[in-house]
């Protein structure tokens, strides 16, 4: 990796400074342009554009899947990114091209001309989720990484909330006119983060190797291994589990139920609501039990929360699925995030090597969930009770192997060998 200055340390204590707080605040901002209003404030605007007549319908949904296509190709590009530019100028230009993205889209040329600027949308989504993170808290204090990774992450929560307020205001003043607005929140908030990233992409000063750290690595290299890999699927099978109610909750109180849209769309609002909690809350957790356990949890009331759409239609338990479901969609990244580091500590470029996979399986699962749910729905005549199980079946594995895996060591003192794990 490549550094633009040399950086101190990270603090000791548990403080953070105007310069990480700035630097949060930069994550925070590039969160919420290239994942949280590039992804989920397309789906309020799919019945305008078939309405305006822009696009069919078959082409709409079509072009929702250039976003989640562009999101696994940033996934996989982002650390050759980050190694050619640096973090810093990496993550500057990608939230320059999902900006740009957004005034594109308000001039309907063609649907190649869309598809690609949605497609680039959310390669900037993907590069960013795997850089964004492992750029900044290498210079937070560890005490404090689980409270700023959790302000980065805010960003998704923001983005699902103005899914619901921000952009049906806007659609008042008309479509193209709509574009332009999330345009103009973009470059605002890329104009805000822009002098806020980290110089350089690790602090100096780690501690040096040891022939007993090489021992210990060398004794804890498989363990790891195998950790990871069990991580990667059990985040694999998270997106399995959240896709459901990220789909179908709308339609499943609007039609399922018989409620009508208008409570519908009050349920997606109650969802993200809840979303920009979530990600303070996992981070919260982190610092306080452990991320290995917190994502625990996050699992079991995720699981139970899915199960609960399944088995009742009752106001009491949509709330209750809704809250759960909406905070832990953008609230398991800081704790997996976490888990990563617990795994791989002090070395930001294993680290970063391993959340890119982690990002990787995400995308590709999700997906590949989109699609296969939606196969089964149409073939199983709008069975939402049996997408919801299959949902909550896949957290409930993803638990399963989080137990019965053996704990992996905590800490391995010789980052070089560890970075081979990633």
């Amino acid at each position: 990796m490549s550094h633009d200055a040399a950086t101190s340390a990270p603090p000791s204590d548990a403080t953070l400074d105007a310069r990480a707080m700035y630097a949060a605040l930069a994550g925070l901002c590039a969160s919420l342009v290239a994942i949280g209003l590039a992804r989920f404030a397309y789906t309020p605007l799919i019945p305008p554009l078939i309405q305006a007549h822009w696009f069919s319908a078959s082409d709409v949904v079509t072009l929702g899947a250039a976003n989640f296509a562009g999101y696994l190709a940033g996934a996989l590009l982002g650390r050759p990114l980050a190694a050619r530019l640096s973090n810093r100028h990496a993550l500057r230009w990608l939230m320059v091209i999902a900006t740009i993205a957004f005034f594109a889209c308000a001039f309907p040329v063609s649907v190649s001309w869309f598809f690609g600027w949605r497609f680039l949308s959310g390669l900037s989504g993907g590069a960013i989720m795997v850089l964004v993170a492992t750029a900044i808290l290498p210079h937070i204090a560890p005490a404090r990484r689980g409270f700023v990774s959790g302000m980065i992450f805010l960003g998704l929560g923001l983005g699902i909330a103005a899914s619901g307020t921000l952009v049906p205001e806007l659609l008042k003043l008309g479509l193209r006119e709509t574009w332009i607005g999330l345009g103009a929140v973009a470059l605002l908030l890329t104009s805000l983060s822009w002098f806020g990233w980290p110089p350089g992409d690790a602090p100096a000063g780690l501690p040096p190797a040891t022939a007993a750290g090489h021992h210990a690595a060398d004794h804890a290299l498989h363990t790891h291994k195998s950790a990871l890999r069990v991580l990667y699927a059990q985040y694999a099978a998270n997106a399995l589990g959240l896709v459901p109610a990220m789909v179908l909750l709308v339609d499943y109180v609007a039609r399922g139920l018989g409620q009508g849209a208008s409570v519908g769309a009050g349920y997606w609002v109650l969802y993200g609501v809840a979303a920009i909690v979530g990600p303070l809350l996992s981070g919260f957790m982190g610092d306080r039990i452990g991320f290995r356990n917190g994502y625990r949890l996050a699992l079991l009331l995720q699981g139970l929360a899915v199960l609960l759409l399944a088995m009742s239609g009752s106001t009491v338990a949509l709330v209750v699925a809704t809250i759960v479901l909406g905070a832990f969609t953008p609230g398991i990244v800081p704790l997996v995030l976490g888990r990563v580091q617990e795994m791989l500590p002090h070395d930001p470029t294993a680290q970063r090597a391993a959340w890119s996979r982690a990002t990787t399986a995400f995308a590709l699962f999700q997906m590949l969930a989109g699609y296969g749910y939606s196969y089964l729905f149409s073939r199983m005549h709008e069975n939402y009770a049996l997408i919801f199980t299959c949902g909550a079946v896949a957290l409930g594995l993803a638990l399963v192997a989080d137990v019965v895996v053996r704990k992996a060591p905590a800490r391995v003192a010789d980052v070089a060998e560890v970075a081979e794990v990633a």
